[in-house]
């Protein structure tokens, strides 16, 4: 493969590139560390033209193509030149080390980091001396100056990291025409003595965005061909693959031409959704939506203001909507079900925040920035915290190191960061937002506060009914469903009415009927006795009602009640509840 000419302009460049070109110009920084999608496909130019290639290639051939010396070190592969030329200096210049120390590296390369370093010094000063210009990229980084107390390492490990420290602010290396580069997955991954370093530079590698996946199709694939294989055109398909690689793209388009598996809308979602969450190693759930707001039944103020937001989302108006919702009520009111219908209703991705934490050092922070980098890449994406109260922590954690503080931290200030407003909606969910921490909650982060209650009257819960009828499939005729309810149904939620038609569907089947008739709901809503939690229920619609930033989204027998009084009655509430 011919490299592309050297001197190119930096525009070419892809953005992190460009940033690395920036900081280095400013002979402040000589040592950068790469993290991000650094297993991903990077563009080249060639005299044939437009083609993709593996980070290392990059490195060598586009970003630092016009110096005299590019090699590479790992502790799988050792010391490697990107040219033959390269290869025979540092020969020579290893022939006079062995013949100073009694070595025989010019035979034989190290490979294990502690001499490996060593000589690399040793060749790095004598060509800056000279006025060479150079690059050392230093792959898998993590395994050279892995994060952890300096106290548990090794001597080897304790000798890297104190090497690399000593470089990155080496008054000969940051004016010399020299660049280091640590590659890594993830920035947790690398000991804060260099990542937090102030001569260290931090560079993350974005997944593609839509123009890059634009790019790579037409570049494997001419509009024709495409199709052949594809029943989406070009646009079509970089706006769909958000959140992919340029490896998983390529494994898609490969799949079609190659084995005959035609890309559709339906595959297309399947399969992306496939290799995110493998991607993700179970760090996020994707929820498909099945319905829009047009299937809740009552929230009907919650519902407008929802089904607002979407379309001015819909209209590119992201400056106008908030970073987030804290949705609260008590158990059973449909939390979850209604913010999946506002993500059917804008027909973004939808995801789910499963257990990212880990009781190994440092993988909890990793995971997070995974999650991170690939929420960025899939917006606009609605993020689900369910149970949100407890899911997240707060800044007061203790006991792990301080791994939980940091995390929330770490949360607190992706949700904080108004770049994202509009692209990653973020929905809190909680039935007890009074445990939620002011600093997720405040304006900034989760600025609207809906909150959901029980059905308020014999209408609404009909009107509840009738909805989840169609839901759990049940056909059945009633003029009135309240009318059933022993007690008038003051307490009943929708999670209760769901309860009594998957009874009703039950005892059909245990009389041999497929079809659900009047009599087995009326039979099953007398029988029905709900949980009685009447403290816990009365103080979770209270804190829900302290916590509405929106007067117009409260039932009317709410509206009037004086917030002193709550709040004197959800601290009564409590003392009862702890003394149980």
């Amino acid at each position: 493969m011919s490299p592309r000419k050297k001197n190119s302009p930096i525009a070419d460049l892809p953005i992190w590139a460009q940033k690395l070109a920036q900081k280095y110009l400013t002979r402040t920084v000589s040592t950068f560390v790469l993290t991000g999608a650094v297993r991903d496909l990077q563009p080249l130019t060639t005299d044939e033209g437009r083609t993709f290639g593996p980070l290392r290639t990059f490195l060598a051939e586009e970003l630092f193509g016009a110096r005299d010396h590019v090699l590479f070190y790992d502790r799988s592969s050792g010391i490697r030149a990107a040219t033959p030329e390269t290869q025979k200096e540092l020969s020579r210049v290893f022939a006079g080390y062995d013949a100073m120390y009694g070595t025989d590296f010019a035979k034989v390369m190290p490979r294990d980091p502690g001499r490996a370093l060593q000589v690399l010094e040793n060749f790095l000063r004598l060509k800056l001396s000279e006025g060479r210009s150079l690059a050392l990229v230093l792959d898998f980084a993590e395994t050279l100056a892995p994060a952890g107390d300096l106290g548990h390492m090794s001597a080897e490990d304790r000798f890297v990291i104190t090497t690399l420290v000593k470089w990155a602010s080496d008054p000969q290396f940051l004016a010399g025409n020299l660049s280091v580069v640590l590659i890594a997955e993830n920035l947790a991954d690398i000991s804060p003595r260099l990542s937090r370093n102030p001569y260290v530079a931090n560079i993350e590698i974005g997944l593609p965005g839509v123009e890059e996946r634009l790019e790579f199709i037409r570049t494997k694939l001419d509009g024709r061909r495409l199709q052949s294989v594809s029943d989406v055109p070009q646009q079509g398909l970089a706006q769909m693959t958000a959140g992919l690689s340029r490896i998983n793209l390529d494994r898609l388009i490969t799949e079609a031409v190659e084995h005959g598996v035609r890309i559709t809308p339906e595959t297309l979602k399947e399969r992306k959704r496939e290799i995110i969450q493998a991607e993700c190693h179970g760090l996020l759930e994707f929820i498909e939506p099945t319905h829009t707001l047009d299937a809740v039944a009552g929230h009907h103020k919650a519902r407008a203001m929802l089904r607002n937001a979407a379309n001015a989302l819909k209209k590119g108006r992201l400056e106008v909507l908030p970073m987030g919702y804290l949705i609260s009520g008590p158990v059973g009111t449909g939390k979850t079900f209604l913010t999946t219908c506002f993500a059917g209703d804008i027909g973004v991705p939808c995801v789910k925040f499963l257990n990212f934490r880990s009781q190994w050092q440092g993988v909890t922070e990793a995971n997070l920035e995974k999650i991170f980098s690939l929420l960025k890449a899939l917006w606009p994406v609605a993020v689900i915290v369910d149970e949100a109260d407890a899911f997240l922590g707060n800044r007061d954690a203790s006991g792990d190191s301080g791994t939980s503080s940091r995390v929330f931290a770490a949360i607190a200030s992706f949700m904080g960061n108004t770049e994202y407003r509009g692209k990653i909606i973020w929905f809190l969910l909680t039935c007890r937002p009074d445990l939620l921490p002011i600093d997720l909650k405040r304006q900034g982060r989760a600025e609207e506060h809906l909150a959901l209650f029980y059905p308020q009257s014999d209408e609404e819960r009909d009107e509840l009914f009738r909805v989840l009828c169609r839901k759990t499939k049940v056909e059945v005729d009633l003029p009135s469903f309240s009318a059933l309810l022993p007690s008038g149904g003051a307490n009943v939620s929708g999670a209760d009415i769901e309860a009594m038609l998957v009874r009703a569907r039950f005892r059909a089947l245990a009389d041999g009927r497929e079809k659900v008739t009047a009599d087995d709901v009326r039979a099953v809503a007398q029988d029905f006795v709900p949980p009685n939690y009447p403290l816990e229920i009365e103080l979770q619609n209270l804190v829900a009602l302290q916590e509405c930033t929106s007067r117009d989204l409260l039932p009317e027998a709410y509206r009037a009640m004086d917030r002193a009084q709550i709040s004197s009655r959800i601290r009564e509430l409590k003392a009862l509840l702890e003394e149980r």
